[in-house]
């Protein structure tokens, strides 16, 4: 598990805090900042001395040492979806103010590639107050150096708007490292430490690329190269207070050398700051943030547009991470999903069975090792793809360890619930079609997560087509079999499945017993059309429909040809194909692609000259598996789809899987420097505007621009979650269970990058093994909706959360012949009492941290300065509850409004509620007590400080468009 890290602590990492601790203790001038507390908590419990931490609470008491943003690692801006940027904050902050009752104020979001509008949002409601960034377009920045414009209020959200707004100081061309060109010497300049080496330090301690020490010989010349540098930049700010960043990636790791040499530079100017005309002192993003918030000066707004796609130079498009790595991205998202349920489902097993037999401290350091894996692919070099094969490895094995705690743990808890004697193993799985024993009589447990009511599929396999399944009471639930995609041998059983909010149920799946059996789902398969040769004229249209839609086939290329929606009647042409970009992998031949950039030689490709369709119809759905070619008389495929559609019996809610088009493709292995994508066209008059998500939390307005270079490259963004185009009547919505880039390169077009498979000559990129040869088979999903906006807008919320948070399904063995389950398991999940919340709520967080801080600043303060913390057990009794509205104001006429919620009620069956308290975003401030600055904009000159929301009366709080609100929740101990 901790292999890279041990390599990158042995390195450099534990050098950085244990020279940089002793280095501040011998000057008081000395300062510095640090930002990931990943790295911070492993040198904290496994390298630093008593001593040490003594030093670190002393440091951070005088305001020498700061940690700045405080999450666990700087989380990318552009693939991370919003709960998992909430959750790496909240680890980081938790640790920060449970050990030192610190609480990071400012930001450093210098590296991610491109700045999101949701980041803003975010650190306002953590407390911030301001936030940092660096990488924009470089002509962009460009342009805003010049005016100076680098500086602004960012309202990122337009709901929140002023509420929630930050200033924000955008770096400028030199970004967050020292220059390192120096005019009197060819050695780098600055970096005295010289550059890490891996994996071991050299043993003369001679590092490469050390800069020349200061000497007094040339003392006068580093001041004039510093000083020179300091005033360019002042050129491009509207105050006299330069931030002159002085380090860079892996610096540091020899700090006695670094501050001895920086401490001779600082000492020379301000002796001699009158012929300068500069002085310079050591600082802390607080200390720069403090000056420029003290010349009180009234500063610009920015609306809620972000900073994305992210060009360094013409050719150079960050749109390839997008996509890069697309198994990581489906697996942290499937790890985040897995940690949600197991989050919520053993926080309602602490409170409803205090009598439970299970080990709680056993069972968080479960859920723990599943929420550092999913914080740490956060990483901007994480779920972007864009780290060396060695790195994505330990990224996967500790997700995938996560998540085997975290099925461990709920396995153990459907044992001890139901009393069961613990005779036959559980089969846990998730999302996988593969359920360990296919053909003993088995039952599956399947438990939503989301606080609604839910009706959808969860797909088990089996060995026999003749199958029946009930659920706890005996009762017969539909179910269909058919055929499986993935092998021969077996077979895909859908079960439908309705449960209500945070709860679960269980079914039992038997041979065929009597009458009550599954539908069986029948094949159909139409030949191989050559689509090169595909006559026009005589179309043979077939259609697939359910109650929302009607989808046409034609049969003479077994190519999509339209949807009609049934609700309105409306028609659109509709036909989608794989495409690929060949791009170039030879730095000599011009622009490369890589794992972060896309530069295509030229337009996409159509990749199949022949297309095979086989229909599998029955009466709960019927999937249409196409697959695609190269030409009529290749053995195997590269791409394929599955598109399902649902038709729901009556009795049941199936209002969102009616609406649903659910595509599932197989893409790979690609060839080498292919980007593979799937192209709908429409005849909807989109005017190549095209709409995609920030983090799943808003939505961005994309309009194709065409520039001189890279126009397609830099005409993709990246969709998180949703996307979609649109015309004056109906709109096309794209959800997605994994991040993709995707863009509209034509009117009524969208196309989703699904896989990348590239290797190019850069130096960089060899030397860091960045090469992104990646041979696997990729198996994204997409569910489509089709319709008029007011009605896909009462759809999307809700149904991208439901892709999002599938139901967890567990598997067992039926022990014995009993099919009856204990009287107890019936009273329980039939008739327990849901968590459910309105439609245009989303219940993001039912938790139990196990934070031992007390909520009361002052007493936390207190007893870490007595050295009284807490020692001994996690702290179970305070409980983490969040709640987001989903909505716009103006968005939705209804699911717009704000929302009344009573906790007490909502929560009555996890036990009596005896209080609530409303926190910051992640837990550490009291919002009645959080004061952030307040910038003077023209719209508001008065200079004032941000208060928290208002406090909840009675428990009863009203949630307004777009805000998360968090709080920790106390209940009545049996």
């Amino acid at each position: 598990y901790f292999f890279f890290f041990q390599e990158s602590m042995h390195a450099y990492a534990a050098n950085v805090y244990t020279t940089v601790i002793e280095e501040l203790m011998k000057g008081k001038q000395r300062k510095f900042i640090a930002v990931e507390q990943e790295f911070f908590r492993l040198w904290w419990d496994m390298v630093a001395t008593d001593t040490q931490k003594q030093q670190v609470h002393q440091l951070l008491q005088e305001g020498r040492l700061e940690f700045v943003i405080g999450g666990q690692v700087m989380h990318d801006e552009a693939v991370t979806l919003i709960d998992d940027q909430i959750l790496q904050l909240t680890e980081g902050h938790g640790f920060l103010y449970e050990t030192f009752g610190f609480r990071p104020q400012f930001s450093w979001h210098v590296d991610p590639f491109g700045a999101s509008a949701t980041t803003p949002t975010l650190f306002a409601l953590a407390g911030f107050n301001a936030h940092l960034i660096s990488r924009i377009d470089y002509d962009l920045k460009a342009d805003m150096q010049k005016n100076k414009k680098l500086q602004f209020v960012w309202q990122g959200s337009p709901s929140l708007s002023e509420r929630q707004e930050i200033f924000t100081h955008v770096m400028d061309q030199y970004s967050y490292c020292t220059p390192s060109q120096l005019p009197f010497s060819n050695r780098s300049g600055f970096f005295w430490n010289g550059f890490a080496t891996f994996p071991d330090p050299p043993k003369d301690g001679v590092y490469p690329n050390m800069s020349l020490p200061v000497t007094d010989a040339n003392l006068h010349l580093y001041a004039q190269t510093m000083v020179a540098n300091i005033k360019e930049r002042a050129a491009w700010f509207r105050t006299g207070d330069v931030l002159w960043p002085w380090g860079c990636d892996k610096q540091f790791f020899n700090a006695s050398v670094q501050y001895s040499n920086m401490d001779l530079l600082v000492d020379y100017i301000n002796k001699h700051s009158a012929e300068f005309g500069v002085t310079v002192q050591y600082a802390t993003v607080s200390d720069y943030f403090q000056a420029v918030y003290s010349r009180n000066l009234t500063w610009e707004t920015r609306d809620s547009q972000d900073f994305l796609p992210y060009s360094t130079e013409p050719f150079q498009a960050w749109t390839g991470f997008y996509t890069s790595r697309s198994t990581l991205k489906g697996i942290a998202r499937r790890a985040s999903s897995l940690l949600y349920a197991g989050e919520s489902f053993f926080t309602q097993y602490v409170w409803k069975h205090p009598e439970g037999s299970i080990c709680k401290c056993k069972a968080l350091k479960q859920l723990q090792s599943l929420r550092w894996a999913v914080s740490e692919v956060q990483h901007h070099d994480g779920i972007t793809g864009t780290e060396s094969p060695k790195v994505k490895d330990m990224y996967m094995n500790n997700l995938m360890y996560g998540m085997l705690n975290v099925k461990k743990l709920m396995a153990s808890i459907i044992f001890d619930i139901n009393n069961a004697k613990k005779n036959g193993e559980v089969y846990s799985s998730v999302f996988t079609k593969d359920s360990g024993k296919p053909d003993v009589d088995q039952f599956v447990v399947v438990y939503n997560p989301l606080a609604w009511n839910i009706t959808t599929f969860v797909t088990v396999s089996v060995s026999n087509e003749a199958m029946s399944v009930f659920d706890e009471l005996g009762r017969s639930v539909p179910a269909q079999v058919q055929s499986s995609v993935e092998s021969q041998s077996t077979y895909d059983l859908y079960i439908l499945v309705a449960i209500s909010g945070l709860s679960y149920r269980k079914y039992s799946i038997k041979p065929l017993n009597g009458e009550q059996s599954a539908f069986i789902g029948r094949s159909i398969k139409y030949k191989r059309r050559d689509l090169t040769r595909a006559d026009q004229q005589g179309r043979q249209l077939f259609p697939v429909v359910n109650n929302c839609y009607q989808i046409v086939f034609d049969q003479n290329t077994n190519l999509m040809h339209s949807i009609t929606d049934r609700e309105t009647n409306q028609t659109v042409q509709f036909t989608q194909e794989f495409l690929e970009y060949h791009v170039n992998g030879d730095t000599k031949k011009g622009p490369i692609s890589d794992n972060y950039l896309f530069a295509p030689n030229a337009s996409a490709v159509p990749v199949s000259k022949a297309v095979e369709l086989e229909v599998m119809s029955g009466s709960l759905m019927t999937e249409i598996r196409q697959y695609f070619y190269s030409n009529v008389t290749s053995q195997d495929y590269i791409y394929a789809v599955h598109t399902r559609l649902y038709s729901v019996p009556e009795g049941y809610d199936g209002k969102l899987l009616c609406h649903r088009i659910e595509q599932e493709y197989s893409v790979g292995p690609l060839e080498l420097n292919r980007e593979a994508v799937l192209r709908t066209s429409t005849d909807l008059n989109t005017k190549q505007l095209l709409y995609t998500d920030n983090n799943g939390y808003q939505m961005q307005k994309r309009p194709f621009k065409v520039y001189v270079n890279n126009t397609v490259a830099r005409n993709y963004y990246p969709m998180v979650q949703t996307a979609y185009i649109e015309d004056d009547t109906t709109r096309l919505m794209l959800l997605a269970e994994r991040a993709h880039g995707v863009s509209s390169q034509g009117n009524g077009q969208v196309e989703v990058m699904l896989h990348r498979r590239l290797w190019n000559n850069l130096q960089w990129n060899l030397n860091n093994n960045l090469t992104l040869n990646d041979s696997s088979v990729v198996r994204p999903v997409i569910w489509l909706i089709l319709g008029t906006k007011a009605a896909t807008n009462t759809l999307y919320q809700t149904s991208g959360l439901a892709l999002e948070h599938r139901p967890v399904v567990l598997f067992g063995a039926l022990s014995g012949d009993k099919p009856k389950l204990p009287r107890r398991l019936q009273q329980n999940s039939v008739h327990d009492s849901p968590v459910t919340v309105p439609p245009n709520l989303h219940l993001q967080t039912l938790s139990i941290p196990g934070w031992k801080y007390s909520s009361n600043h002052a007493e936390q303060v207190r007893s870490i300065r007595m050295g009284k913390q807490k020692q001994g057990d996690a702290d179970f009794s305070r409980v983490l509850l969040r709640i987001r509205h989903l909505y716009e104001v103006g968005e939705d006429p209804v699911l717009s409004q704000p929302v009344m919620v009573d906790l007490k009620s909502l929560l009555k069956g996890l036990g009596s509620v005896t209080a609530v308290e409303e926190r910051s975003l992640t837990g550490t401030w009291d919002v009645n007590t959080l004061e952030r600055w307040k910038w003077k904009t023209a719209q508001y000159p008065g200079k004032r400080f941000f208060n928290g929301t208002e406090a909840s009366e009675d428990y009863i709080v009203t949630v307004h468009p777009k805000e998360i609100r968090t709080f920790f929740v106390y209940f009545q101990v049996q």
